[in-house]
């Protein structure tokens, strides 16, 4: 028996509730099959099965709701029928009293209608005298003990007198009894009342579809009819719960015993009790129908969780990265524009099982990707002594025919020169690139290197060839191929190394990460920001460059990990006016932002570079909108360089208050204008056409994480509300309000006797850490909708 102290502030009646769901535990993939199994139970056998519902003051009107609610869910286990199983209901407390005879109702409809018209009656809980009942008038309206009687005793097991006696006395009978304890039952006084074996007649009404497994599970043989196919009565171990109520010595307390003499007073220390709740754990065992689910045959890839539903259909919860299809195939898209050619080992060190498997790999894979928007050219060259292309980049546009290309490549098993390979791809690998209108020319070449042997000649001057002529190296192999592949990409962040044949499959999303990172560090890691991104939408733009800035924008927003608690990204769009697409606090994750992206509306009027800024000071970046406080701040403003006229002073508002002004300007615009806005030559990169801009997207990500890096104000800017001052302390804040209160002045103060806000005084300090601010965002929400 294990027994665990709870501290009396759990015990609300909320908290009761919730550990009462919890009584019986076990695993989770039991309780799948419990519930596959639940869906086949039908007691059809001859039945006569009486409910003895408590209705004391003890088990109180709400848990006797679930009492009832309980009684209904087991009659659907139960074909009940006047030939086959007949129900009946009695209530007990201070004296039994017969709800409805076992001959009343004929179907199970009407049986579970009449349960719900239960009225609760309360009294004390003479357990005892309810049994004696029974054994004094029997079954009422059942077959006189021609077919098996099954009485179900639904009590929290606390009662007035003994029931040892009239409990052997019923079983003596041969009437089958299940004890099903509700609310925190007192399971040693429910064993007394079980049939024998007492793990099988025992069951928890809190979890009913479980209970009313159990009961099936039980009377399944000899009582009702087989189970079926493939389904089987098993025994686990689980374990009961209830909560005891015990006496503590808490310490001692200064009291007066008095004295002899008549003018003193002798002080004592006195022990001082109090009561405490103790939470009991029975260790049991259960036995439940359990049926074959569709999950047995683990149909879910890629580390998905198979949840079923019923016996034959099952959804699986994929992993971040997966969800291409129902079984979690790698969910990819490249939202960068790249010529992307693979480089695959055929040399006999790889093996011709090796080959094949990259084979599998690189179709995969590029199923996932081929036909997304994404402009895009794939190739494909294989080496051993010599090297081959035999797809050529860019030389298919659909999917259909790319796959034809990749199943006709064929081992050769020659020497390993990945040096060489490497050298030979430098120079003719992306000189056959076709120029479309829909995509850009001089995009970045990404060269993806699948081997798994040792190169017989040196590559590090080939992979140094190849990194001079502006070519990206991406390294993929197994484990020991570690040092080779860093030495090939001169960086352990461009290599992917697998540990088994299903690990390369598991490394799909990495790999498409890494080809659009480009050689720049994947966003800020885990810093802290809060990032506003300022896209000019007007005419001087265009729509077709604007795309162009929605899809920089979008591209971005991939090397930020997305949450409350590490990146939050706003998006404003400005013409004249300035409109914000979504706040700091609106999306929660990447794929919520870069859905949310993909509908910016293209404005078209002229432009005001000067309102977007003041917007983001005003309407963005406020703890109204989930700006948190000790996080980093920065505002990307993307322009064509007009309407900055008006610009320089909310810039310098901005960085005033802490925030970084980093600006993206594409064209010819005069350069002393733009300074006054970044403010300094380290925050304005100048972009010669839109072509070019995805270039710079390392740069501008490396610079904002740095600044991210740097010690914030925790009163930069303004977290109060409502003209509330923000004085600093050591690690900490507090705002000093002004007919308002709480952390951040956000309630208004009311006259009279209205309760105050529940939430800190209005002088507290605020103890801050810049992974740890969801409770503010959730508080500013609260406020706001109140």
């Amino acid at each position: 028996l294990d027994v665990l102290f709870m501290d009396d502030y759990l015990f609300e009646p909320t908290a009761l509730l919730v550990l009462g769901i919890q009584q019986i535990h076990v695993g989770q993939e039991m309780i799948g099959k419990i519930s596959a199994a639940g869906q086949l139970m039908q007691c059809s056998a001859s039945l006569d099965v009486l409910f003895l519902l408590d209705g004391s003051y003890s088990i109180g009107k709400g848990s006797f709701e679930r009492s009832k609610h309980f009684a209904g869910k087991l009659c659907d286990a139960l074909d009940i029928h006047p030939d086959r199983v007949r129900v009946g209901m009695m209530q007990f407390s201070s004296t039994p009293h017969l709800e409805f005879p076992l001959d009343s109702y004929l179907t199970k409809q009407e049986v579970k209608e009449r349960i719900k018209r239960t009225v609760f009656r309360g009294g004390s809980t003479e357990t005892g005298q309810a049994l004696k009942y029974i054994l004094q008038k029997g079954f009422p309206g059942g077959r006189n003990s021609s077919v098996p009687e099954v009485l179900i005793i639904i009590s929290d097991g606390k009662s007035q007198g003994s029931t040892a006696m009239p409990a052997m006395q019923v079983k003596e009978r041969h009437i089958t009894v299940f004890a099903v304890g509700i609310k925190f039952p007192r399971w040693e006084e429910l064993h007394v009342l079980a049939s024998e074996p007492p793990e099988r007649h025992l069951l928890f009404a809190g979890d009913a579809e479980d209970a009313a497994n159990g009961l099936y599970s039980t009377l399944s043989d000899p009582v009702c009819t087989a189970t079926a196919p493939g389904c089987k009565v098993e025994s686990h171990p689980c374990e009961r719960r209830t909560l005891e109520t015990v006496k503590e010595v808490a310490g001692n307390y200064v009291c007066w015993k008095g004295s002899k003499q008549p003018n003193a007073v002798q002080a004592s220390l006195c022990p001082f009790i109090r009561w405490k709740r103790v939470l009991i754990k029975h260790p049991s065992r259960c036995f439940r129908t359990v049926c074959p689910d569709p999950c047995d045959s683990q149909p879910c890839q890629n580390g998905g969780t198979c949840v079923p539903e019923g016996l034959n259909k099952y959804h699986c919860l994929c992993l971040l990265g997966y969800g291409g299809d129902v079984h979690c195939a790698a969910k990819l898209s490249l939202e960068c524009s790249v010529d992307l050619l693979f480089l695959m080992d055929s040399s006999a060190g790889v093996t011709l099982e090796g080959f094949l498997r990259f084979k599998a790999f690189l179709k995969r894979f590029l199923q996932a990707l081929v036909g997304q928007d994404s402009p895009m050219s794939v190739g494909v060259a294989q080496y051993d002594d010599h090297v081959r292309i035999p797809i050529e980049l860019g030389q298919h546009k659909d999917a259909v025919s790319l796959m034809k290309s990749i199943d006709a490549l064929n081992f050769s098993g020659g020497r390993t020169l990945t040096g060489r390979a490497l050298q030979y791809i430098a120079q003719h690998g992306f000189r056959s690139t076709p120029v479309f209108a829909d995509v850009q020319d001089h995009l970045p070449r990404v060269v993806v290197l699948l081997t798994d042997s040792k190169s017989q000649d040196s590559v590090a001057e080939g992979a140094k060839y190849a990194k001079d002529q502006n070519l990206f190296l991406i390294g993929i192999g197994s484990s020991f191929m570690r040092a080779e592949l860093t030495t090939v990409t001169g960086n352990p962040q461009q290599t992917i190394v697998y540990s088994d044949p299903q690990d390369l499959f598991n490394r799909m999303p990495e790999l498409q990460r890494k080809i659009c990172s480009v050689g720049n560090p994947e966003g800020c890691q885990a810093q802290s920001l809060d990032l506003v991104f300022a896209v000019d939408a007007s005419s001087g733009v265009g729509l077709e460059n604007f795309v162009r800035l929605r899809r920089f924008v979008r591209s971005s927003c991939l090397h930020f990990l997305i949450n409350r608690d590490v990146t939050q990204i706003a998006l404003v769009v400005y013409g004249s006016k300035a409109h914000t697409v979504f706040a700091l606090d609106t999306h929660t994750s990447n794929s919520a932002v870069l859905q949310a992206i993909d509908q910016v509306p293209f404005l078209g009027d002229s432009a005001s570079a000067g309102s977007a800024l003041l917007h983001v000071y005003s309407d963005v970046m406020t703890v109204q909108k989930g700006a948190r406080p000790g996080v980093s701040k920065a505002v990307v403003l993307l322009t064509n360089g007009g309407g900055m006229q008006d610009a320089a002073a909310p810039a310098q508002q901005l960085r005033r208050n802490g925030i970084l002004v980093f600006v993206v300007v594409i064209g010819g615009t005069e350069r002393d204008t733009l300074l006054t806005v970044a403010g300094s030559p380290t925050y304005l990169v100048h972009i010669s056409s839109y072509e070019d801009l995805q270039n710079y997207q390392g740069l501008i990500i490396e610079r904002i994480c740095e600044e991210a890096r740097s010690p914030v104000n925790l009163c930069k800017p303004n977290p109060c509300m409502n003209q509330g001052v923000c004085i600093l302390g050591p690690g900490s804040y507090r705002c000093q309000c002004h007919g308002w209160e709480g952390p951040h002045c956000e309630t208004r103060v009311v006259r009279g006797d209205s309760p105050r806000s529940p939430a800190l005084p209005p002088r507290s300090h605020v103890q801050w850490s810049p992974r740890g601010l969801q409770h503010f965002s959730r508080a500013l929400q609260h406020s706001k909708r109140h």
